[in-house]
This record gives C-alpha cells, sequence and structure tokens, in this order.
C-alpha cells in the first residue's frame, strides 16, 4: 500500500487535474506499481463506502440485524462491481478505441479521483443517516454533489486522457454509461434493484 504522505500526493495530483490544472498529472506516480497501487484508492475510500451501504441497508435490509447485514454485504459487492468493471472493460477496448497510451493515466487518476468523489457523497449520506427526516434536503445535496462530481470528472477525463475535449467526452460518456449499467445489473443480481 502506498504510504500516507504518496496518497496525499496522488489525491492532490487528482484534484488538480480536476479543478484545470493537468500538471497534477505529475504527481501521480504512472508506472506499473502506480497502476496496481492506484487500486487502493478503494481501501481510502472504504468508510466513506461503509456510511453509504449502511444507509442503504437500513433501507432495504428490514428489521433484522441478519437482513441488514446482508444488504450491506450486497451493496459492497454491486459497489465494487461498478468500480473494477468498467476499468476493465476500458482496458479491453483501449486498443481498438486508439487510447491505450493513454489508459495508464487515465486508471490511475480515475481511481484516486473516486475516492475523493466518495467522500464527497459523505455529508448527504451522513444527513439522511442521522436525520431521517431530512430525506429532501439530503436528495437536493446528493444532486448538487452529483453534478460537481461529474463535471469535476470529465475534467479528470480530459486531463487524463489528453487527446482534446471530443475524444475526453466520448470516453467520459462511455464510461458513465458502462457504469450505470454494471450497477444497475448488479443490483438486480444481488437482488437491490431499486436502491439508491
Amino acid at each position: 500500500m502506498p504510504s500516507s504522505d504518496a496518497i496525499q500526493q496522488y489525491l492532490a495530483g487528482t484534484w488538480r487535474m480536476m479543478t484545470g490544472r493537468p500538471d497534477g498529472i505529475g504527481r501521480l506516480d504512472l508506472s506499473a506499481d502506480g497502476f496496481w497501487n492506484s487500486f487502493f484508492a478503494i481501501v481510502v475510500a472504504l468508510p466513506a463506502l461503509v456510511v453509504g451501504w449502511v444507509s442503504v441497508a437500513n433501507r432495504v435490509g428490514g428489521e433484522e440485524f441478519a437482513g441488514r447485514f446482508s444488504a450491506l454485504l450486497r451493496m459492497a459487492a454491486v459497489d465494487m462491481l461498478a468500480w473494477i468493471v468498467p476499468l476493465i472493460v476500458l482496458a479491453a477496448f483501449a486498443r481498438p478505441l486508439g487510447i491505450a497510451h493513454r489508459l495508464v493515466p487515465y486508471v490511475v487518476s480515475s481511481n484516486w479521483a473516486s475516492a475523493l468523489f466518495v467522500w464527497m457523497m459523505v455529508p448527504a449520506t451522513a444527513l439522511e443517516l442521522f436525520f431521517p427526516g431530512a430525506q429532501d434536503a439530503a436528495g437536493l445535496l446528493s444532486l448538487v454533489t452529483f453534478i460537481v462530481t461529474m463535471v469535476l470528472s470529465w475534467r479528470l477525463t480530459n486531463a487524463a486522457i489528453g487527446m482534446g475535449a471530443a475524444i475526453a467526452t466520448w470516453v467520459f460518456g462511455g464510461m458513465f454509461a458502462l457504469s450505470l449499467v454494471v450497477l444497475l445489473a448488479a443490483q438486480e443480481l444481488f437482488g437491490l434493484s431499486g436502491a439508491p
């Protein structure tokens, strides 16, 4: 696992890319080790992910602890599939799409960005978890946060792909659609269809 200093550097570099400073990519480790180490972003995101899983499990898992725990584990499986499967599909098609040389920068930066995005969603999730009567406020906050993360994600994609806005938009749109398909299919597979 990367050191805490390295993780901070990667997150800072990713943030720079998302805020319009492509030089942030220079703060990422784009070596083979850096590629695989970027999946430790899942560990960085794990506490924030658990907050979301608990929130969903409390709604769909029923009254019994076993039901809620089962829902939590199924949500974890859904989120892991939605994180990893689109990247595997992109890797499989990167060469025909002509972006194979930009695959590593994209995967590394998007992994660290995903950790940031998960943490950005915590306030809305925590609001809903601790104040069940504030669902409307939590929903609005979730929507605003989602829109912000989409804008930041497109900017990250543009910086990571480095082949112009048109190509970045195609990659961004394709990955978003693929992630959504995987998410919905995994929810159906694990009996969580209709879960947020």
